[in-house]
């Protein structure tokens, strides 16, 4: 099978079958396009392809009458097929990854991405390339930024609650460290979303894929006391509020220009990691580790938190382990005299 129409025919299947953003069908067919480059010697045609153009259309009825320009690119090029290329073309590709100064996270990227490929094509009954053989370029242990107990304290102090604003951040940052939701599922959440009665509601995270969370007294309160002090139509459970009261029936003003953006929320959280005096190097993902760290440390089991996180692997969740170490410690301390 000529390489165009394995990647064609893969970018359609994400499309139609795994609930793949379109944000990630790019960042896909970036990472197989410059595999295929590199196999092809950087041919000047294939370097002038714009991305974009490879993608299948939004509108999966107009899938079947599509027709991508990798049709004609595999029509030209018959070779090589995906069927001719070795674990050596693989290997030699990756090193000249590494080689252009790329990180190791983001070659390991590239290299996730071919792995998904040929996975889907051994599916399909395609002979190409064993995936489970691709390895990964080793990386270091990932160090996880959270914060202790009072640390969490001053962060939560730090938020005023008199006006809506700040009941809208103080909800937020609750809901976070409540759930371990990432920032891009929050910013997806509806006020239908979320069942404050029974304080858990489902959330379409990574991948397309739903799971349940749960919320604690204080965020469940926290949401309540930010909707209750609401007087606007939109759908989003939270909105920015940088508007007058006038213009919320304005034709210029609908949910998807009202919903806050992870941007936003990353950096309205900072904000008060400042304001709270917390000086770690912290990042969007800082109270979804205190989640995690915060459970653990609290005697919950590693698997558990592997699905409230809803990490595919439980290696990712083992990150967080490290919070276990001084507890470890004492013990020994205390009992190995």
């Amino acid at each position: 099978m000529s390489l165009f129409f394995a990647l064609s025919n893969f970018l359609i299947y994400l499309r139609l079958h795994k609930w793949r953003s379109r944000k990630t069908q790019e960042q896909y067919v970036f990472h197989i396009w410059r595999f295929i480059l590199w196999i092809m010697d950087d041919s000047a045609e294939l370097r002038w392809v714009h991305i974009d153009s490879l993608l299948p259309p939004q509108d999966k009825d107009l899938i079947k009458t599509w027709k991508s320009p990798l049709f004609d690119l595999a029509k030209k090029y018959s070779e090589p097929t995906i069927e001719q290329i070795k674990k050596e073309d693989f290997d030699a590709w990756r090193l000249s990854l590494a080689d252009s100064g790329l990180s190791v996270k983001t070659v390991n990227a590239h290299i996730i991405t071919i792995r998904s490929w040929l996975k889907y094509l051994k599916k399909e009954q395609v002979s190409c390339l064993d995936p489970t053989t691709l390895d990964l370029m080793k990386v270091e242990d990932r160090e996880v930024t959270f914060l202790t107990s009072e640390e969490i304290e001053r962060f939560f102090a730090s938020i005023p609650r008199e006006s809506i604003q700040w009941k809208r951040d103080y909800a937020i940052a609750m809901c976070i460290y409540s759930t371990g939701l990432r920032i891009s599922e929050l910013t997806t959440l509806n006020r239908n979303d979320v069942n404050l009665e029974t304080m858990e509601f489902a959330v379409r995270g990574k991948w397309g894929k739903l799971r349940v969370v749960y919320l604690t007294d204080d965020a469940r309160d926290a949401i309540q006391s930010y909707l209750v002090s609401r007087d606007d139509h939109f759908t989003p459970l939270f909105i920015r509020h940088n508007f007058a009261s006038a213009d919320i029936n304005s034709s210029l003003l609908d949910n998807d220009t009202v919903r806050l953006t992870r941007f936003f929320i990353t950096n309205m959280v900072k904000d008060y990691w400042l304001k709270a005096g917390i000086l770690k190097n912290m990042h969007a993902h800082t109270l979804r580790h205190s989640f995690a760290t915060t459970l653990l440390t609290n005697g919950a089991d590693i698997r558990i938190i592997q699905e409230l996180l809803w990490h595919a692997s439980i290696t990712t969740t083992q990150v967080y382990t490290h919070v276990t170490n001084p507890k470890l410690k004492e013990a020994h301390q205390k009992y190995h005299k």
